[in-house]
């Protein structure tokens, strides 16, 4: 049977942590940011952890 390939969309945009956690870039950073004050940005800077609820599926288009 052919191995399952991840969802190419996904593996550029989660990656996994050592301890086996799904970190993922925070929205609203890419554009537009004349308009955003410097503290939002500032805020919007670094990794989140992905939400409790979408943990399965991302790990099931990840394929683990």
């Amino acid at each position: 049977m052919p191995k399952f390939k991840p969802h190419s969309g996904m593996k550029k945009r989660v990656k996994l942590t050592g301890s086996g956690k799904l970190r993922r870039e925070q929205t609203n950073r890419r554009h537009l940011l004349e308009v955003k004050s410097s503290q939002r940005k500032r805020r919007l800077d670094g990794t989140t952890a992905v939400s409790k609820n979408d943990v399965p599926r991302v790990k099931k288009m990840l394929g683990l």
